[in-house]
């Protein structure tokens, strides 16, 4: 039988995609600039569109249909990440410098990172380097979600224990995601991961200075990243015929080897062009001598490029998507080529406008792939991941005008992202010799665990995201739900981790919605 093919763009999964996507967009704001951080939006439009087709009603019974159910997750998602993740945080790091004039031409940009960012990855998805079939688990956990929701039963059962346990361990600051995440991701690199956040978690104990307050963790990140960056070149020069994992099983994908590179080489053509784009609307084309511009431009392209690509591993392999910690690299390396205030901002800007909606539309097309039946009509396969690429690229949107017309409401009462008053420190302070000899030294142990571990695992990178980020309980249910893994295996978990996937992400979303209310 023929499947029924969704197109993006039918009345009702159009029109109530960019309804959600603008409470999407205004809440995920709201929760990013009092709580910091952003719940899985994911979850949240896949359950909104599965209550609707509970409803008794003709119309609404058309979302009984799951790839009518992913397609409101995707640009529910896609809202919620462009808006608060991307445009507003990148905006807001000019608001803090004092340079308004330039949250404007910022907006641009991080627009242009979003959709580009989107459209990229829709090409390079279950390439070699990106695979369909590898962890990519919030998709998995959306899938797994909807799926349960649809067949009920012992599947509904496992998603609500899952649901409720999430939930009450969210409420108590338990990091109920993370574990649901180790059951479904690499176990390697969630190793690395919960490794990493325990060394800088415990550094004063174990070391008696705080990591966090070196340059070792950034060193570590520039090191794992090159050799990932190669790693990632050399899978995309094997041969179409087979490309193969440290395991040697062959990974089937309905992307070649060969389309790959030209995905690669369109994406730095275009990030090239966006550069160009951004430098002349800022102004600081005008501003810059022309040496210097040169620079800029080739350095925020390569920018750009490389942190989509090592945003997009870290998340397909583990959920995280490191792309504030991998945007403060390269800002880093830009503070040592001499760029001013300004054009360094901008660089930061629209590096950390790429990463976010790459992961969210990874983690969105897995959750595609799983429902469309795992590439087994690859035509309808094909199909539905390009209606997925266009509602994403059209939540993402919404996402930057949401930002654009309620953002100065946020800044006169002082209120964004935290990120973003770090970036816009560390754009204003100034680089010394002492730590290039840093970031120098610590990449070369980045640089050979990365080697060791593969391009399949991503440890190098997972480490040094862990180095950066200071949450230690998280490293803990990491590492804790590892050893638990590795006892009793996966089949006890299966759907429940979704639901506390799920379970950490509603009860985060509610709860920052509270918070940013009262």
């Amino acid at each position: 039988m023929k499947k029924q093919r969704i197109s993006a763009f039918e009345p009702k999964v159009f029109i109530l995609g960019i309804i959600l996507s603008v409470f999407s967009a205004i809440i995920c704001m709201q929760i990013i600039a009092k709580v910091g951080f952003t719940p899985n939006t994911s979850i949240i439009g896949a359950i909104v569109a599965m209550v609707l087709a509970k409803i008794p009603l003709q119309y609404l019974s058309g979302f009984k249909s799951l790839e009518r159910q992913n397609l409101i997750q995707t640009t529910v998602s896609a809202a919620g990440f462009s808006s608060a993740n991307c445009t507003f945080l990148a905006c807001a790091i000019f608001f803090v410098l004092g340079k308004e004039e330039m949250i404007f031409p910022m907006a641009i940009g991080s627009a242009i990172g979003v959709v580009v960012s989107i459209v990229i990855v829709g090409k390079l998805y279950d390439t070699p380097v990106f695979p369909a079939s590898a962890a990519w688990p919030p998709g998995v956990a959306t899938a797994d979600a909807i799926i349960a929701g649809d067949q009920g039963g012992d599947k509904g059962k496992r998603l609500l224990e899952g649901l409720i346990v999430g939930a009450v361990a969210s409420h108590f600051g338990l990091p109920a995601a993370g574990i649901g995440i180790v059951f479904i991701s690499n176990i390697f690199s969630m190793v690395a991961l919960g490794v990493g956040l325990l060394i800088r978690g415990y550094s004063e104990q174990l070391f008696g200075f705080n990591l966090g307050n070196t340059y070792i963790p950034h060193g570590v990140m520039i090191g794992a990243g090159l050799m990932a960056l190669i790693q990632s070149i050399l899978i995309i020069s094997k041969s179409d015929k087979k490309t193969k994992t440290e395991n040697n099983e062959n990974i089937k994908t309905t992307v070649s080897a060969s389309q790959t590179k030209k995905v690669i080489l369109v994406a730095i053509i275009v990030y090239l062009i966006s550069s160009l784009a951004l430098a002349a609307v800022s102004g600081i084309i005008t501003n810059m001598g022309v040496s210097q511009l040169i620079l800029w431009v080739l350095w925020t392209t390569f920018s750009a490029v490389v942190a989509m690509i090592l945003v997009g591993m870290a998340a397909m392999h583990s959920g995280w998507f490191p792309a504030f910690a991998i945007t403060t690299i390269f800002m880093t390396i830009g503070m040592f080529m001499g760029f001013e205030v300004v054009p360094l901002a901008l660089l930061t800007g629209f590096v950390s406008s790429v990463g976010p909606c790459f992961a969210d539309m990874g983690y969105d097309l897995k959750t595609g792939w799983i429902l469309r039946g795992k590439s087994e009509d690859i035509e309808y396969e094909l199909y539905g991941r390009k209606q997925q690429v266009i509602i994403e690229a059209v939540g993402g949107l919404i996402g930057v005008v949401v930002v654009a017309l309620t953002m100065s409401v946020y800044f006169n009462q002082d209120l964004m992202p935290p990120v973003s008053r770090v970036f816009a420190t560390t754009v204003q302070a100034q680089a010394d010799t002492e730590l290039i000899k840093t970031l120098l030294i610590w990449a070369i142990p980045g640089f050979i665990i990365q080697a060791i571990s593969g391009s399949s695992r991503m440890v190098g990178v997972l480490f040094a995201t862990g180095l950066l980020i200071n949450n230690p309980v998280y490293g803990i249910g990491v590492i804790l739900a590892v050893i638990v893994r590795l006892a009793i295996g996966t089949e006890f978990m299966e759907t429940r981790d979704a639901g506390l996937i799920a379970g950490d992400g509603i009860y985060g979303f509610i709860a920052g919605l509270i918070n940013s209310i009262f």
